[in-house]
């Protein structure tokens, strides 16, 4: 008898066994991938299963079905869903679930974008180095699911599709793209609840080290260099185009990646329905927490955007991460914005840490973790998008998605008035004297001064300067604004050439980077 029951329950658990061998279950649960008026990309990870069925519809009835492919992932029985949903109608609210044989996901949501010419505003997140931090491993679970989830419910409302199109990551998304369990432990299943409903659109940083996994996981646009599938791409959402760039070794300098960025944008400047240019790519060309990580190359691009800006007018920006902590600058001549959108989990790197310099091109440096709102307005009539870093605070200081940066930029110009420089009486002290105009004006609502342009030169023409001192109303650096009590309407000379006539100018910018026209030009003769 006991022998026979003995035999009984083996048979019974060795059932169980192979029962629950052959039960799928969700390893990644559904995301969302390339989105465009009319489709949308959906997948997801099986721990077992080639059925690839996506149910969807405009109501959670569903009654529609997609069917797409699977395959391989890590050598073991796991498998990548990877549907394309098609024929969908433009800025439109769906429902969809995800079924892998007797397998089936919760009902969610996605809207679809806008044509640029539905003058449709929108809104957008971007946010970078969420690699795990194994001393504060839950931080990016943190960002996500008591940052960004609840700062979007109490600022605009809606259900999460509706108040968010996309998310930007300029990279590193784990800690070793090469460690396959990191993906879903660590990127995916923290931002289930996001991803699922919101497009993500990633691109390379140094931890993913090129690895076959980011590629597997991402469905990115294909409209990069053939031989370069989803290293370099870009994406058109209303008003606005995204690009995605690879700054990693390898790839940062590839003649065929700027080949075809210059490419891109030659297109770009004719295309009359973008009004705004937005880049991504990990590594920064300046820092002032990490000079280290610094690299020459993302310069180029920098000064490919700035080039594209100021030929056509269309503002631009790039997004960036590596150093963690988020920057906010803008070029000298362009209408272009620098924007760290660090650290989204990383560990932070605090000031002092690391050999640091203070730039002129950064008005704003904090070292605490956050993202960045960017909210598009699509009317043509007066298109413009508002920055906002929303910060999480650090070990040091706590902050409950308080907004600590903010900035506005219009696509069309609103130039402030030409400065009135004010004269010398008499000759200079060629040891130093003292620049002055009059004070900043501007017909356009609520505009301020934010930066001057100061230039002393030899000659008329300004080609040989003598100073060349460019200043902003802030200049945030180690916790102290070195700009406080700057009225920004004068500017010391510093030492000059005894006996000797120069030549000066200056030109004032408001807070949406718009230069007035250089001043009438003054002159002045140093002592001996």
């Amino acid at each position: 008898m006991k022998l026979l029951n003995f035999t009984f329950l083996a048979t019974y658990f060795c059932g169980v066994a192979l029962y629950a061998q052959e039960t799928s279950v969700f390893v990644v649960k559904p995301y969302l991938q390339d989105a465009n008026p009319a489709e949308i990309t959906v997948m997801w990870e099986t721990s077992l299963g080639e059925e690839s069925v996506v149910e969807f519809g405009t109501s959670p009835k569903l009654g529609k079905k997609a069917v797409g492919g699977a395959e391989d992932i890590n050598f073991g029985p796991s498998r990548i869903h990877e549907v394309k949903l098609t024929g969908l109608k433009r800025f439109t609210t769906y429902y969809y679930r995800v079924k892998t044989d007797k397998l089936v996901s919760d009902i969610y949501q996605f809207k679809t974008p806008p044509f640029a010419s539905d003058n449709e505003s929108f809104n957008f997140l971007a946010m970078s180095d969420m690699q795990i931090d194994h001393q504060n491993p839950d931080k990016f679970n943190e960002i996500v699911n008591k940052g960004i989830l609840p700062f979007l419910k109490s600022e605009y409302g809606n259900t999460t599709p509706d108040d968010l199109a996309m998310v930007l990551i300029p990279g590193d998304l784990v800690e070793n793209g090469a460690k396959y369990e990191q993906w879903q432990n660590d990127f995916f299943k923290p931002a289930q609840k996001l991803f699922s409903e919101v497009p993500v659109y990633p691109v390379l940083g140094n931890h993913e080290r090129n690895a076959n996994f980011y590629f597997k996981y991402f469905s990115l646009p294909k409209n990069g260099t053939p031989a370069y599938a989803e290293h370099w791409w870009y994406k058109d959402y209303g008003n606005t185009r995204i690009i995605g760039l690879n700054s990693n070794e390898g790839y940062r300098d590839s003649r065929e990646q700027f080949a075809w960025l210059k490419s891109l944008l030659e297109e770009t400047a004719k295309n009359g329905e973008i009004d705004f240019v937005f880049a991504q790519l990990h590594h920064p060309h300046k820092s002032e927490l990490w000079i280290p990580g610094e690299e020459e190359s993302s310069g180029k691009v920098v000064k490919m955007l700035e080039e594209f800006t100021t030929k056509t007018g269309k503002p631009s920006l790039h997004f960036f991460g590596h150093t963690h902590g988020y920057s906010r600058g803008q070029s000298k001549d362009h209408k272009h914005l620098w924007i760290n959108v660090a650290s989204a989990g990383g560990a932070i790197d605090n000031w002092g840490e690391f050999e640091g310099r203070d730039y002129d091109e950064f008005s704003v440096t904090q070292d605490e973790y956050g993202f960045v709102m960017v909210e598009v307005d699509g009317n043509h009539e007066n298109p413009k998008f508002t920055i906002k870093r929303i910060s999480r605070g650090n070990e040091e200081l706590y902050r409950d998605n308080e907004k600590t940066d903010e900035i506005v930029i219009y696509a069309k110009s609103h130039q402030p008035e030409t400065p009135i420089a004010i004269a010398f009486n008499g000759a200079v002290e060629y040891t130093g004297g003292m620049l002055k105009a009059q004070p900043f004006r501007s017909s356009f609502k609520d505009a301020y001064h934010a930066a001057s342009h100061w230039q002393i030169s030899t000659t008329q023409d300004f080609d040989t300067l003598a100073l060349d001192s460019w200043k902003q109303s802030e200049n945030w650096y180690y916790g102290e604004n070195r700009q406080k009590n700057d009225n920004l309407t004068d500017e010391p000379t510093k030492r000059l050439k005894p006996n000797t006539k120069y030549y000066w100018r200056v030109r004032y910018r408001d807070q949406h980077l718009n230069w007035s026209d250089w001043s009438k030009t003054e002159s002045f003769k140093t002592n001996n």
